[in-house]
C-alpha cells in the first residue's frame, strides 16, 4: 500500500479510490473562463484540476480562482520557484514542480518550506521530454530506467529537506516505457503515483494508448490518481478516465453499458440505439449495468447478468431484467420505456 496525501479534501494513495484529474486549457489569467471550465470538469466527475502558472500575472489570477473553485487546484510550475511560492500562498492544494529545473537546492528548500508550513503536497513531474542531459547520455534515450533514476534524484532533493508529502508523476508518450517505468518505480518506493500516457496524439489513438497504459497498471494495482491526456476538451478526458476505471472494475459510480457486435441476425439500428442509450445515460450516477442487444434470439441470455437491458427484433423489442423478459413493445417505444424503468431502479 502506498503512502497517503491530501489534496484539499481529496485523499490520494493509502488504499483510497483512484482519483481522476484533468488540466485546464483556458488561460489562467482568464478567471471567468477558468472557473467555468472547473465547474464543467466537476460536473463530469473530475476530482482535482491543474492549472498552468506561467508568470506572476497568472499567479495572481490563480489565487483568485482558488477562492471560488469547486475543485482542489494544482499549480503547474516550471523554472521559477517564486511562482511555486506565490501559488502556495495563493491557495493551491498541490504544487507540481520538476525540482531539477527551478534552480539550486536553496530554491527547492524555499518551495519545500512554504509547502510544509501550509501542508501542501508536492507532485514531482518526470517525463521523457524533460530528462537531464547526463541521463540521456547515460541511457541513450528516455528509457524506463532513466525516468526512474530522474524521479529519485528529484525525491532526494525533497527528502534532504525533510519533505515526504509527495506524489510522483512518471510519464512517457510511449506506452510500454510508461508502464515499465511505473512498475519499476513502484517496486522501489511507496510514494503515491500519478499515472498517464503523455502526448498521446489524435483523440482516437490517445484513447487507445491511455487505456492500454493506464489500464495495464491499474490491473497490476498500480496508480493512485490518473489523467487521460487528450487533444480535446478536458471534459472528455474525465469521461475517458471514468470509462477506463469502469473497464478495470475500479469505478462503481455510473452506468456500464454492454452491447453485442452486429451480425446477420440484427434487424434494428443497433449502432444508433447504443449511441442513443449511451448519450441518455452519460451523466446517470446509478451503478448499474445496462445491456443493448441486437436480437432476441440470445440477447437476454448473453446479458443475463445485466441489471436491465433491451433486445430488438423486426419492428418490436423487449425489455429484460436479470435475463427475464418484463415488457414487450413496438421498437419505437423501446428506448423511452428503458429510460423510464431505469429511473425507478
Amino acid at each position: 500500500m502506498t503512502r497517503q496525501i491530501r489534496v484539499g479534501d481529496v485523499t490520494i494513495g493509502g488504499g483510497a479510490p483512484v482519483v481522476i484529474q484533468s488540466m485546464l486549457n483556458t488561460k489562467t489569467t482568464d478567471v471567468v473562463a477558468s472557473l467555468a471550465q472547473i465547474s464543467a470538469l466537476k460536473n463530469a466527475g473530475c476530482q482535482i484540476a491543474r492549472l498552468s502558472v506561467q508568470n506572476m500575472e497568472a499567479a495572481r489570477a490563480f489565487a483568485e480562482i482558488c477562492k471560488q473553485s469547486e475543485l482542489p487546484l494544482v499549480a503547474d510550475i516550471h523554472f521559477d520557484y517564486k511562482l511555486a511560492i506565490a501559488a502556495a500562498e495563493g491557495g493551491a492544494s498541490k504544487i507540481r514542480i520538476n525540482p531539477g529545473n527551478i534552480g539550486g537546492e536553496d530554491r527547492v528548500k524555499a518551495v519545500v518550506d512554504v509547502c510544509r508550513e501550509k501542508k501542501i503536497p508536492i507532485r514531482i513531474g518526470v517525463n521523457g521530454g524533460s530528462l537531464d542531459k547526463k541521463l540521456l547520455e547515460k541511457y541513450g534515450h528516455p528509457t524506463a530506467e532513466a525516468l526512474v533514476e530522474s524521479a529519485f534524484e528529484h525525491l532526494e532533493l525533497l527528502e534532504k529537506n525533510g519533505f515526504y508529502d509527495t506524489c510522483i508523476s512518471i510519464k512517457s508518450s510511449t506506452v510500454a516505457t510508461m508502464v515499465k517505468a511505473a512498475r519499476l518505480l513502484r517496486s522501489k518506493c511507496d510514494y503515491p503515483l500519478h499515472i498517464g500516457v503523455t502526448e498521446t496524439g489524435p483523440v482516437k489513438m490517445g484513447m487507445l494508448k491511455s487505456a492500454m497504459g493506464i489500464g495495464a497498471l491499474l490491473l497490476d494495482g498500480i496508480g493512485d490518481t490518473i489523467r487521460v491526456s487528450l487533444t480535446d476538451d478536458p471534459v472528455q478526458e474525465v469521461y475517458a478516465a471514468k470509462d477506463i476505471l469502469k473497464a478495470a472494475g475500479l469505478h462503481q459510480e455510473g452506468v456500464n453499458i454492454i452491447s453485442c457486435p452486429t451480425c446477420g441476425r440484427t434487424s434494428i439500428d443497433l449502432i444508433g440505439l447504443v449511441n442513443q442509450v449511451d448519450a441518455a445515460l452519460k451523466d446517470c450516477k446509478k451503478p448499474i449495468t445496462v445491456a443493448v442487444m441486437g436480437c432476441v434470439v440470445n440477447g437476454p441470455g448473453e446479458a443475463r447478468e445485466a441489471d436491465i437491458g433491451i433486445a430488438g427484433g423486426d419492428g418490436w423489442g423487449m425489455i429484460f431484467e436479470k435475463g427475464v423478459q418484463v415488457e414487450k413493445l413496438p421498437y419505437d417505444q423501446l428506448l423511452g420505456a428503458l429510460l423510464k424503468r431505469i429511473e425507478t431502479l
